[in-house]
């Protein structure tokens, strides 16, 4: 069965692109509101069910937030695949810092992993909202992701490299 948001309340949520900006866990810059520390947000809970939602071909969409749990278990396979050869806590480090360089499209644009999922941008100011939300998740996420891939020792955790050869949604990562 596959795990679905618990933010399905979206009272009081900014959206772009059909997307509630939901809040963060971060000190990174952003549009994203800031979350309590002891709250779970979006980001931990893509993490938790990352292991059981990976092996879905289909995802059945229960409420916008779901959108952004698929967006963001897709990136965690991404960035597992760029793990995947990093045999230390510090070059693994590195290739995410690369994979957070690069450019974040929006929908509509070429290399949205997800057409159609997202309604397409409205406005410049809208596209660049969501473009500056999905890198501050991304970025988010990415830091979440290196302390449980690596052991506390620098070392690579098998078993959650050993997902990076799973296909999300059936979709192959180059």
């Amino acid at each position: 069965m596959v795990h679905h948001s618990s933010f399905v309340d979206e009272e009081g949520v900014n959206k772009a692109c059909g997307c509630p900006l939901l809040p963060l866990k971060s000190h990174i810059k952003g549009p994203a509101p800031v979350s309590d520390e002891d709250k779970t947000d979006i980001v931990d809970e893509a993490i938790t069910f990352f292991r059981a939602n990976v092996f879905f071909r289909n995802f059945d969409i229960k409420s916008p937030a779901d959108k952004l749990l698929i967006y963001l278990t897709f990136y965690i396979n991404v960035a597992l695949k760029r793990l995947e050869g990093c045999r230390t806590l510090a070059v693994g480090t590195k290739a995410i810092i690369n994979l957070g360089l690069e450019d974040v499209p929006v929908p509509g644009e070429l290399g949205f992993p997800f057409p159609g999922l997202f309604p397409i941008p409205q406005s410049n100011e809208e596209a660049d909202v969501f473009r500056n939300y999905l890198k501050q998740i991304r970025e988010e996420t990415s830091g979440r992701l290196l302390s449980v891939a690596y052991r506390a020792n620098g070392t690579p955790n098998k078993w959650w490299l050993a997902f990076a050869k799973r296909k999300f949604m059936n979709i192959i990562i180059p």
